[in-house]
């Protein structure tokens, strides 16, 4: 259960600060308002909350994971929400990232 939590609280993070931080950018680059811009600053402020859910108690550890369930992360907003078409070394490059999470995260410690 606790890998489970675990992997849905990098999902729900990754959503509020990729979403918020997509939010911020239509507001401000594609001139949607100040009403975009003010959702994305209170998703990424729910982002920071979320992340100190997580089950492991190390800052350094859950952010530096936290970096590669990003990178994954922001390619597919792109292709949801922009059109965006990763190519092939864009997906080895997310899941090298992601193998990295797995090792940070979930690797047995003595």
């Amino acid at each position: 259960m606790t890998l489970a939590r675990s992997v849905l609280l990098f999902v729900l993070a990754a959503v509020l600060e990729i979403g918020g931080a997509w939010l911020v950018w239509q507001g401000v680059r594609s001139g949607r308002g100040w009403w975009w811009v003010g959702a994305g600053v209170i998703a990424l402020g729910l982002y920071g909350f979320v992340a100190t859910l997580q089950p492991d108690a190390q800052f350094g550890r859950i952010l530096a994971a936290y970096g590669g369930v990003f990178i994954a992360g922001s390619l597919v907003w792109g292709m949801v929400a922009d059109g965006y078409r990763p190519d092939r070394y864009d997906v080895i490059g997310a899941v090298i990232c992601l193998f990295g999470v797995a090792v940070i995260m979930y690797a047995p410690r003595t």
